[in-house]
């Protein structure tokens, strides 16, 4: 049996496009390139989005306005959208702090838990008697929430910093952990009558609303800012002051921007690992005793709705500058509150993740510089 030479193919030839995208590293990235990525990043993700809600049979302009208005429309709507950010700033600032080192703090959704279960132990345990005055218990609180929280962050600054150990996975695996130690109280020894919460807080602990004053100005009457607003501010301040304005945080933007020079230039680079990873966990962990004592005045397992994770995304948007994390906690804010009221999931963390998407493919233009080229013949 014969069989016969496959015919003759002629070579293909590789199709070639007339141009070709090239891209050139910045040497030196201008000014206002990110906020111009960021503004863009965030206008593309909105348009997809409504591209996708357009797809399932909603109506995208009409979606976005009715956030708009449920967030902003009044008074006492801005009220809450305030109250929902306020966590977020805190979370947020947690982040951005550790992010400027280059220390990938995933844990400040644990380091927000940890926080809400220090200050409430302050009440519940309790380490102040029945009746202390608030002037006293609420700094007492504060220094609860920031001291478990900022405990919490050391763990795994301590073995990044002398282990080497990924700070990523430490920092994932004990948000699990936080988690369980907070359902352990609150189904167990702090549980009121077998629920997965804790009694309610006495007034004494409760942080001051506007809405306490309206006796005296009837404008506040039903406004829910509370407290937890001003420390959010103050800490924004307080970290642009550290990073852009002291020694400390010219240390911290050295180590982030090249810890092979730093240790050149004698800075102790474990040591600093250490001190920002404990302060990025205080202030996640004062985030967590706002939201117990100024929102839900009880100590219950779902304290969180995820702000830790939403706060990776608002320190990105903020391109990690501390005023920019409060404008972008605002707006994620509002985006969470109102979302609620379209889908209280779907929508909402599909528009965070589109974003945090773009984010990240828009660091592409920032660092490098595209060009088309024309292809010789």
């Amino acid at each position: 049996m014969t069989t016969s030479a496959p015919a003759h193919q002629p070579d293909r030839k590789p199709v070639r496009l007339p141009w070709a995208i090239l891209l050139e590293r910045r040497l030196e990235i201008p000014r206002w390139l990110p906020v111009a990525t960021t503004i863009g990043a965030v206008v593309v993700a909105l348009v997809i989005s409504g591209v996708i809600l357009w797809f399932a049979g909603g109506d995208p302009i009409a979606i976005f306005i009715h956030i708009v208005r449920s967030s902003f429309g009044s008074l006492g709507v801005l009220s809450d959208t305030l109250v929902m950010a306020t966590p977020l700033i805190l979370t947020g600032l947690a982040c951005a702090l550790a992010f400027r080192m280059r220390l990938w703090n995933i844990g400040a959704e644990g380091q927000f838990l940890m926080g809400a279960w220090g200050a409430s132990a302050v009440v519940l345990i309790p380490i102040v008697p029945a009746g202390t005055p608030s002037i006293i218990t609420i700094p007492l609180m504060m220094a609860g929430g920031m001291a478990a929280g900022g405990v919490y962050g050391a763990i795994p600054g301590i073995l990044k910093a002398f282990r080497g150990v990924n700070e990523i996975i430490v920092t994932l695996m004990l948000n699990y952990i936080a988690a369980l130690w907070i359902a352990y109280w609150v189904f167990g020894p702090w549980s009121e009558a077998g629920f997965q919460l804790t009694a309610q807080f006495p007034k004494e602990a409760w942080l001051p609303r506007l809405s306490d004053y309206s006796s005296a100005v009837p404008a506040f009457s039903g406004l829910t800012v509370h407290l937890g607003l001003i420390f959010g501010l103050v800490a924004a301040m307080l970290v642009r002051f550290l990073l852009f304005r002291s020694r400390s945080g010219y240390e911290i933007r050295l180590i982030g921007d090249s810890p092979r020079a730093a240790r050149y230039a004698g800075i102790n680079v474990a040591r600093n690992t250490v001190i920002v990873f404990a302060l990025s966990g205080a202030l996640a962990g004062l985030a967590g005793m706002s939201e117990v004592s100024g929102v839900v005045h009880r100590l219950q397992q779902a304290i969180s709705p995820g702000y830790g994770f939403t706060a990776i995304i608002v320190a990105y948007i903020a391109k990690l500058h501390p005023y920019g994390v409060v404008v972008a906690s605002i707006a994620f804010g509002a985006l969470i509150l109102a979302g609620r009221e379209i889908q209280p999931s779907g929508i909402p963390a599909m528009i965070q993740g589109i974003i945090l998407f773009c984010l990240i493919a828009s660091e592409v233009v920032l660092r490098y510089r595209v060009r088309l080229e024309r292809r010789m013949a």
